[in-house]
């Protein structure tokens, strides 16, 4: 439904969750390299790997690559340097979710790039004024859930509609 992409994720543990968080929402997870761990690594099968049966993985060398494989519309990078709040963009089946490593975040040129399409592009989620930021699987919850939401998920629930 929504494709999640991590660039140059570092920690397992976190991939790990984001692989059980893609399973069960029927999201796709694309990973690029270069990986902070080996793909079978012993923390990574405990926070999710054991969910790899039941989740799309794709790992593509860079991110050009892993955009070209995806048929989206509207591409959303997270960062703590956003200027529009994440509940404040419509996304769509389809769309691109990008996330950073967790140490450095995203790079500039990368962001450079997505602000020259769409400044609302580069989204933020509220912290307080002296955080750097939340744990990248629970970003990444938070946003495909609102995600989600905003889809009344239909993905789950077929022609039922939420109040």
């Amino acid at each position: 439904m929504f494709n999640i992409i991590l660039f140059e994720p570092e920690i397992p543990p976190n991939t790990g969750n984001v692989i059980r968080l893609c399973a069960n929402t029927g999201s796709t997870l694309h990973l690029i390299k270069p990986l902070g761990f080996v793909i079978d690594d012993k923390r990574m099968q405990r926070a999710g790997l054991d969910y790899h049966e039941y989740s799309q993985i794709k790992i593509h060398d860079n991110l050009t690559k892993a955009l070209e494989s995806i048929a989206y519309k509207n591409i959303y990078a997270v960062s703590t340097k956003g200027k529009s709040y994440y509940h404040q963009v419509s996304y769509e089946p389809g769309d691109v979710l990008l996330f950073g490593p967790e140490t450095r975040g995203l790079p500039k040129d990368i962001l450079d790039q997505i602000y020259e399409t769409n400044s609302n592009n580069i989204v933020r989620i509220p912290m307080q004024a002296n955080s750097r930021s939340l744990n990248l699987s629970n970003s990444v919850a938070i946003l495909l859930y609102e995600a989600l939401r905003q889809n009344n998920f239909t993905h789950f629930l077929g022609d039922v509609k939420l109040d």
